[in-house]
């Protein structure tokens, strides 16, 4: 599974809960949105420190394209 697909599976599966929080006044779905987003934060972080690392190996090596 690419890193994309991970976002985008992470997305669909909270919005049952945003839903819940947002039109029913759900709380304990609003504590599963907060989850959510913390773990949508920490995954795009790892995807940016991926992408960096490329982008330097691949200037290392001269096998950058411009």
């Amino acid at each position: 599974m690419t890193r994309f697909e991970e976002v985008k599976n992470l997305i669909m599966s909270l919005e049952g809960d945003f839903d819940k929080f947002y039109d029913k006044e759900n709380q304990a779905a609003g504590t599963r949105v907060r989850k959510g987003m913390q773990d949508l934060k920490t995954m795009a972080q790892n995807i940016r420190s991926e992408v960096q690392d490329k982008k330097n190996a691949a200037a290392t090596t001269g096998t950058a394209k411009k």
